[in-house]
């Protein structure tokens, strides 16, 4: 089952609709027309654009159908064929291996992704939300700090340096930044 892509709105500094991105297309669509918007993926922390073109049935149909074509590669297992470039020595080492380079690198990848998984979402994490602080807070006082401490890490420095800001914009950057804590717990 596919994960459900959600994202947030803002009008202005203020948090329009959070939800699945057909949600907030509907939540637009319903707002008045003059009024803009800016939406961002709550994964990336960066814009997206959604089409709020429609009626109440069209908006969400299209927002969840996804638009990229298929590629190459065999579908029903999620494979997608890439290149890779490595050096002789290590094509040969791979060809050596049970299985193969194929099988040799799978494991190679789920071994790296169960050693760095907790890195790795701290540091999308801290990526999506200097994405989002950037388009939205760039020119608060302290963004500069901020962006230090947050990626130093620093929930605490964080905090205290983003505090002034607009208690939207402060909320969502938190829930962007620190993976599995909720702004009381930092």
């Amino acid at each position: 089952m596919a994960t459900v892509k959600t994202c947030t709105a803002f009008k202005g500094n203020h948090r329009f609709a959070s939800g699945s991105v057909a949600e907030v297309a509907l939540a637009i669509r319903d707002a008045a027309e003059d009024v803009m918007f800016l939406v961002f993926d709550d994964t990336t922390g960066r814009p997206i654009d959604i089409d709020t073109r429609g009626t109440i049935h069209e908006v969400p149909e299209r927002e969840e159908t996804p638009s990229e074509p298929r590629g190459r590669g065999r579908p029903r297992l999620g494979v997608v064929a890439r290149e890779v470039t490595l050096l002789p020595r290590h094509w040969n080492w791979l060809g050596s291996q049970p299985g193969g380079a194929s099988v040799a690198l799978r494991k190679l990848v789920d071994e790296a992704r169960r050693m760095r998984g907790d890195r790795d979402r701290i540091r999308a994490a801290q990526e999506a939300a200097y994405h989002f602080m950037s388009a939205m807070a760039g020119n608060l006082p302290g963004f500069e700090e901020a962006a230090r401490a947050l990626f130093a890490y620093d929930r605490h420095r964080f905090i205290d340096l983003i505090a002034a800001w607009p208690e939207d914009l402060r909320d969502h950057a938190l829930k962007l930044a620190f993976v599995n804590l909720s702004p009381a717990e930092c």
